[in-house]
C-alpha cells in the first residue's frame, strides 16, 4: 500500500515547520516511495514520447515547500504530491504531462496552463487555421470519456484579432488549454493508479502534440509574430 495519504492528512493538519522537522524521516520516506513512482511512469511515458527517459524523477517532482510571498495562505507546505512530465523538462514553456496525489483530490492529465503571451498568441494562431483538428481532438471518443472537455480560465470576450462570431470561438478564448481526469483514493493506495495515468498520458498525445506544434517555432527562436 502507498504510504501518501497517511502522510499527506497528517500534514494538512499540522502544517508548521516544527512539525515537518520532527517528522521529516516519515516526509523522506514517503518522498523516496513516490520518486519510484514517478521513475515508472518515466519508463512507460517514454514509450509513447520519446525523449522522456533522459530524466531522473527528480527532475519532474515539485518540491512540497509553498511560495508563500504572494500568497494569502501562508501555510509553508503543499498538502500534495505531483509532478510534471515534459520531453523539454519541467520549466519548459511547451505543453506536458501532470499528476498530483491528494487525499479526496488525486488527478491526471496535462496540456499548458496559462502559457506567456508570445505563446497564447501562437496557439491562438494555429486554432485559427486548424480549429476543426483541435475540435476533432476534443470530441474524440476516448478523450471525451477520460477528460470531458479541453478547460482553462477563459476571457470574457473574443480576443483582439478574432471575430466574437468565430467557428472555434470558445477555443480562442481560452487562458490555459488543459485536461485533467481524476484518480480514485483507492487506486492511489494500491498502486493502479500507475497504469490508469499512463493510459491518461497516452489519451493527452493528439492534444499535446497540437500544442506542441502551435509554439514549436517561438521555443527555437524561429518565429516571428
Amino acid at each position: 500500500m502507498r504510504p501518501y495519504f497517511e502522510f499527506l492528512s497528517a500534514l494538512a493538519k499540522n502544517n508548521h515547520r516544527d512539525w515537518m522537522m520532527a517528522n521529516k524521516k516519515w516526509y523522506d520516506e514517503t518522498r523516496a516511495e513516490f520518486l519510484d513512482d514517478v521513475a515508472y511512469l518515466i519508463k512507460g511515458l517514454n514509450e509513447f514520447v520519446p525523449g522522456m527517459d533522459i530524466f531522473k524523477p527528480k527532475d519532474c517532482v515539485f518540491r512540497i515547500n509553498r511560495d508563500v510571498r504572494f500568497s494569502k495562505n501562508k501555510d509553508p507546505y503543499k498538502t500534495n504530491f505531483s509532478a510534471y512530465f515534459s520531453p523539454k523538462g519541467k520549466k519548459s514553456p511547451g505543453p506536458g504531462y501532470y499528476i498530483s496525489l491528494k487525499p479526496g483530490d488525486s488527478m491526471v492529465g496535462g496540456g499548458i496552463w496559462m502559457p506567456e503571451a508570445e505563446n497564447l498568441k501562437r496557439i491562438r494562431k494555429e486554432i485559427d487555421y486548424s480549429g476543426a483538428e483541435l475540435q476533432a481532438i476534443e470530441e474524440d471518443p476516448d478523450f471525451k470519456k477520460n477528460f470531458g472537455k479541453i478547460n482553462g480560465e477563459k476571457l470574457k470576450t473574443s480576443p483582439r484579432d478574432y471575430d466574437k462570431d468565430h467557428p472555434y470561438i470558445e477555443y480562442l478564448r481560452l487562458k490555459s488549454f488543459t485536461a485533467f481526469t481524476s484518480l480514485e483514493d483507492k487506486d492511489v493506495e494500491n498502486g493502479a493508479y500507475l497504469n490508469k495515468a499512463l493510459d491518461a498520458f497516452r489519451k493527452m498525445v493528439p492534444l499535446n502534440n497540437f500544442l506542441e506544434r502551435a509554439i514549436e517555432d517561438v521555443e527555437d527562436g524561429s518565429g516571428i509574430l
